[in-house]
């Protein structure tokens, strides 16, 4: 697709309205603040293609299974985030017509997302099927300070005659899923109300009894004089799910109608069922007793908090600048990480496509941001979440066989397994050694070791109870292999002994062995209590060392690289750049078996682990491998450029770093694998800002230390981010060779930069000039 939308630096901005662009706009455009979200669906009827969408964050709902057979282990269910209430509805009629952008001329169509101040406005000319024309002018946004609240302002002007116009906004829960198995309703009606000055729905889930309140009031306004008084007739409307208001009365031509729409959505998880009718009233009464100007000023300075903690300025590329804001601005309205019952959907409130759930995807690539740009009780309850559901994860070691330990889901939302794809269910396993990085990860950047006698040692000794009993010991090779598995690269499905598996799987058991040490010698208490409590033993903890010790590990001497898997050098080895282009995306254009049997990689798995244990592994080592791999990487995958980006800022390939990071940054702006009309990939976004924080800034933390190893492709005039590190508040300014890192407190910061130590208190800088010669630290200077 031809990219359409505008670049700049603070918006996304598209002008001209193409129906054929309008799914994929709308995912784009979408609006959320952690607790609900919004497609940027029109407010006015649209019969043109739109995927209508309103999300509550943690309503969901188990859709049965649907495949062509059974295999015993499948989930009974696929669980999905619920198209919520459609509470942004407001209907216009024009002296009788319909205003519905599918059967009008639209002209002057401008769409905004503004991201410095978290709004979505619109503005155009309709002219009429009858010829007649109105200007329509909107503003809408979802509260970040009030997070129950969402807030409209809508104008019609009509613009050659006077003309008899109706508005009618309203609430609708008579909403489907587009991703629904079988075409079935969610939600049952509780009770639908209207009155001349509100309207008011309440409905509750068929399964597993959530129950969501919407309430609705609003303000209309002329104009001119805001004191003047206009002639306004009222109609109520209620049936089963809906109900709402129609508001009749003449509009001189020039003059413009606003109509202002307050609504609070409640639900179940945070208020008792018979407390929500109440709450919704008293929440969106409140919203219009403040005001819209004054809930957008609120608003506005939420955000501009966000923004003073998170931002990443980078100067002289729009481009760059625009899409690195545009990544965290989605990941900011995705995740607040103040309930730690929530996590990370792949297509947070954008869309239904994976159903929402949450995926490996939250602890290999957002737990490092939120680490760094959040205060640390967030990546905590990213943890949490996984605690809570580690009874589930043993179940679902169970059902597949195993006797003990767990085996985290690949996508759940209530920590059971609910995805039905064999290859995915029972063989992407990989997934177990995400969850015990993520530990290691939040702990070495933290330092927050009581996180291991509490929840972490527990977890990890249940996941290397699983890979004791998921490998298989050769006789004839006197090592361990696992068997029968896909890596993150599901372009190869079934294979033995894939080598990220088999590294994080030995590497999970090496760490947890190490926790166990670590409590001993510091905690004998706590590890005793744990221990005894789960029933470790001895003989458990020597097999795992002796698994550690003897892992098989794929490996090609005479290249120097790792396998991918088994096998994988008796495939015919071309590059991508060989193929006619006409054959990309290959998962649109060939066939799954042709897909199996060639070199081609969705996202390479050998580089995944060299980033995640990058200390383990030599410079040359990672080159050997970058450079065989990413030639064969198709990057159909959202979640692969951003890894290759970070890898090869490392190596010092800076133009493939920028090359990736571009696509990465901006894989839904620019829809380049021709799939964001079913939502944006929220998940690979944090990737996007490790991709400038981990690649352009060579960040990494070892021993307690914050290391930076910053560098800015040649195009950029300066880059700079923040970063919080224990206490501290570092900005990061990179201008051509030179980085300065200044500590805007409140605690002392230990750093190495360009590979010298610094101890750098709250309020002072240092900065150093960066070696050319990549991962080299001789003649940096620090002052």
């Amino acid at each position: 697709m031809k990219p359409y939308l505008k670049v700049n630096e603070w918006r996304i901005i598209e002008e001209g309205f193409d129906p054929a662009l309008n799914e994929v706009s709308e995912s784009v455009f979408s609006i959320g603040n952690g607790y609900m979200g919004q497609r940027a669906n029109f407010e006015e009827q649209y019969s043109g293609k739109s995927l209508q969408g309103s999300y509550m964050a943690g309503v969901y709902y188990p859709d049965k299974t649907r495949v062509g057979w059974w295999k015993n282990g499948y989930p009974e269910y696929f669980a999905k985030v619920l198209n919520s209430v459609n509470w942004i509805g407001i209907d216009v009629e024009v002296d009788g017509e319909t205003l519905d952008l599918s059967q009008c001329q639209v002209l002057d169509f401008v769409r905004t997302l503004d991201m410095r101040e978290g709004t979505l406005s619109r503005s155009l000319t309709a002219v009429l099927p009858s010829g007649r024309k109105v200007r329509i002018e909107s503003l809408r946004f979802v509260s970040v300070p009030f997070k129950e609240i969402g807030a409209i302002r809508y104008s019609v002007t009509p613009l050659d005659e006077a003309v008899q116009l109706k508005l009618t906004p309203y609430l609708d829960a008579d909403v489907v899923n587009k991703d629904s198995n079988y075409e079935e309703k969610f939600w049952d009606a509780l009770s639908q109300h209207a009155a001349v000055d509100y309207a008011s729905v309440e409905v509750r889930t068929k399964k597993l009894d959530f129950h969501v309140t919407s309430h609705m009031v609003y303000d209309l306004a002329a104009a001119g004089d805001e004191d003047q008084e206009f002639y306004v007739e009222a109609e109520t409307h209620s049936r089963e799910k809906f109900a709402g208001v129609t508001l009749s009365l003449r509009a001189e031509a020039g003059q413009s109608i606003t109509l202002y729409k307050y609504v609070a959505n409640v639900t179940s998880r945070d208020h008792l069922p018979e407390t929500l009718a109440d709450m919704a009233q008293q929440l969106a009464e409140q919203a219009r007793d403040q005001g819209f100007d004054a809930l957008l000023d609120a608003q506005r300075e939420a955000w501009a908090e966000k923004w003073r903690d998170g931002d990443i300025v980078i100067e002289g590329d729009e481009k760059a600048q625009q899409a690195i804001r545009f990544n965290i601005f989605q990941l900011h309205q995705t995740y607040t990480g103040e309930d730690d019952r929530l996590n990370i959907g792949p297509k947070g409130f954008t869309g239904e496509k994976y159903g929402g759930s949450t995926y490996w995807d939250t602890e290999a690539y957002c737990l490092p941001f939120y680490l760094s740009t959040a205060d640390s009780h967030v990546a905590r309850n990213l943890l949490i979440y996984r605690y809570k559901h580690l009874e589930k994860a043993k179940e679902n070691a169970a059902k597949l066989g195993f006797s003990k330990g767990a085996l985290y889901p690949m996508v759940t939302m209530n920590g059971e397994e609910c995805h039905n794809e064999w290859e995915i269910t029972f063989e992407e396993i990989h997934r177990n050694g995400a969850i015990a990085y993520a530990i290691y990860n939040y702990v070495e950047y933290t330092g927050d070791t009581s996180y291991l006698g509490e929840y972490g040692f527990e977890v990890l000794a249940e996941l290397s109870r699983f890979w004791e009993e998921r490998v298989t010991y050769s006789e004839r090779k006197g090592v361990y292999m696992i068997l029968g598995v896909t890596g993150p690269n599901e372009y190869e499905n079934n294979v033995n002994n894939n080598w990220y598996t088999n590294r994080m799987a030995a590497w999970t058991l090496e760490y947890t062995l190490e926790v166990a040490n670590k409590l001993k010698a510091e905690e004998p208490s706590t590890y005793a209590s744990v221990t005894e409590r789960i029933g470790l033993t001895a003989d458990e903890t020597e097999k795992w060392a002796d698994i550690t010790a003897r892992m098989y590990q794929p490996e090609d001497a005479e290249l120097g690289v790792f396998l991918q898997q088994d096998g994988f050098l008796d495939k015919e080895i071309l590059p991508v750049a060989q193929l006619d282009p006409s054959n990309l995306p290959l998962n649109q254009k060939w066939s799954w078996d042709r897909i199996l049997r060639s070199c081609y990689i969705k996202q390479a798995d050998v580089l995944q682990g060299l980033f995640f244990l990058g200390d383990r592994y030599d410079l040359e080592t990672k080159r050997r491998n970058f450079d065989f791999y990413e030639p064969i990487t198709v990057h159909e995958s959202s979640l692969s450029p951003c890894v290759h980006a970070i890898l090869a800022g490392e190596l010092g390939y800076t133009d493939k770093a920028y090359e990736m990071y571009l696509r990465t940054s901006r894989l839904d702006l620019d829809n380049y694998n021709n799939d964001t009309e079913d939502g944006c990939h929220t998940t690979s976004m944090a990737g996007t800002w490790m991709s400038v924080v981990h690649g352009f800034g060579g960040l990494r933390v070892q021993d307690g230390r914050l290391i930076l190893n910053p560098f800015a492709p040649e195009s950029w005039k300066s880059l700079s981010f923040k970063v919080g590190f224990r206490g501290a508040r570092l900005k990061v300014k990179v201008t051509g060779g030179r980085t300065t890192v200044e500590n805007e407190g409140p605690a002392a910061a230990s750093l190495t930069l360009y590979g010298r130590e610094v101890d750098l208190p709250a309020g002072e800088n240092v900065s150093g000039e960066r070696n050319p010669q990549a991962g080299a630290p001789e003649g940096a200077e620090v002052s």
